[in-house]
């Protein structure tokens, strides 16, 4: 028995409904295969991380010059110091840890400049709260530190101060290979460039100003400038 013609002609156009609905489902199938998964953003690092992704930072603070203690996978007072250094270069936040801006900087390869154009010098840019090791206008490493907090404080003498750090031309004249005692605390291996105000190395530097006049540096850190021959006397400082 043989379909009514109106049913014989309906069967070619459901039949070609039915494939395009099929390659349809065939092609969203294969597209939603083919789409790349979204883009996982890499964990913060900061102290107490370890391993190969502190190792990577570490290696590219140490290409850029940053002052770092060694590349040991372990992130710790040392890196955090030269991760807070390469945030003020960059002008984001003073926090110490590796965030998405900083992973920016890093892979932006941000460094400060040096002012001086020959020469061994010793930059302390005050805005920037920076130590720079610069020579023939290079700078060869950067290290972070805290100067004069421009707060009031009582003088030796009973009067009134303002922690600053004179900004000006200065010369390494005496240094002191050992904790110096001072009126207001030891100094570790204080080189002096202005009067009673020295680059030496304390326990805790801030991101922010917070000495009496000095410019702290970590502990480690001088003694690294002690050893590198890169502050001895008679080295032009520059407080700018």
């Amino acid at each position: 028995m043989s379909l009514p013609h109106r049913f014989r002609a309906r069967l070619p156009a459901r039949a070609a409904i039915t494939a395009a609905l099929m390659a349809f489902a065939l092609v969203a199938a294969l597209t939603a295969t083919a789409r790349p998964a979204a883009a996982v953003a890499p964990p913060e690092l900061r102290r107490g991380s370890s391993g190969p992704a502190v190792s990577e930072v570490q290696e590219r603070l140490a290409e850029l010059d940053y002052w770092i203690d060694g590349v040991d996978g372990e992130f710790g007072f040392h890196t955090a110091q030269a991760v807070t250094a390469l945030q003020k270069a960059a002008g984001i936040d003073r926090d110490g840890i590796v965030g998405p801006e900083t992973r920016a900087a890093l892979d932006e390869g941000v460094r400060p400049s040096a002012t001086s154009t020959s020469g061994d010098v010793l930059e302390i840019d005050l805005e920037r709260q920076l130590l720079l090791v610069v020579s023939g206008g290079e700078v060869e490493r950067v290290l972070n530190t805290s100067t004069g907090s421009g707060r009031p404080y009582e003088g030796s003498d009973g009067s009134e101060r303002i922690a600053t750090t004179p900004t000006g031309t200065y010369s390494v004249f005496r240094e002191v290979d050992a904790w110096d005692p001072g009126p207001y605390g030891a100094l570790y291996r204080p080189k002096y460039f202005n009067g009673g105000i020295a680059v030496h190395g304390y326990p805790s530097v801030p991101p922010q100003p917070a000495s009496h006049g000095c410019a702290r540096v970590s502990m480690a850190a001088m003694d690294w400038l002690w050893e590198s021959g890169n502050m001895e006397v008679y080295t032009t400082v520059v407080v700018r």
